[in-house]
């Protein structure tokens, strides 16, 4: 398979994971969610290769925290803010962002990036072959 068929694969399951946790969370989705849990997805990849191999899980989950969070973001200041879409906010959230991203769901995209990280690997084993990375909690 090549790099361009398996990324894209995973571009899908990034996005369709992303939407099936916010209906399992608040019963609906939006398009943008999809984008942006795609483009989440393929970056917990690029988060894990700049941090390099000797990264522990934690460090991993916090820096994908912080790139979700900084997607989110983009994303809403585009759909919620330019396009009027009003697809969330956050404002009634202590420790909001322009109601856009909160600490509440910071902490739990730094949660929800260790399953991530796992299955991004995992991806990349069974669809390139990659080798799948020791990990250390620590």
């Amino acid at each position: 398979m090549s790099q361009f068929q398996a990324y894209t694969i995973m571009f899908f399951m990034g996005g369709f994971l992303y939407c099936s946790i916010e209906v399992l969370a608040r019963g609906y989705s939006h398009i943008s969610m999809f984008l942006a849990g795609a483009v989440c997805f393929l970056l917990v990849g690029v988060v894990e290769a700049v941090l390099g191999s000797s990264a522990s899980v934690i460090s991993q989950m916090f820096f994908c925290g912080l790139m979700i969070t900084f997607v989110e973001l983009i994303i809403g200041l585009v759909v919620n803010r330019y396009m009027h879409l009003n697809v969330w906010d956050y404002s009634g959230q202590q420790y909001n962002f322009m109601g856009q991203i909160c600490l509440l769901y910071s902490n739990l995209w730094i949660l929800l990036s260790g399953p991530m990280i796992f299955l991004h690997d995992y991806m990349e084993y069974l669809l390139l072959g990659s080798k799948i990375p020791e990990y250390h909690l620590f």
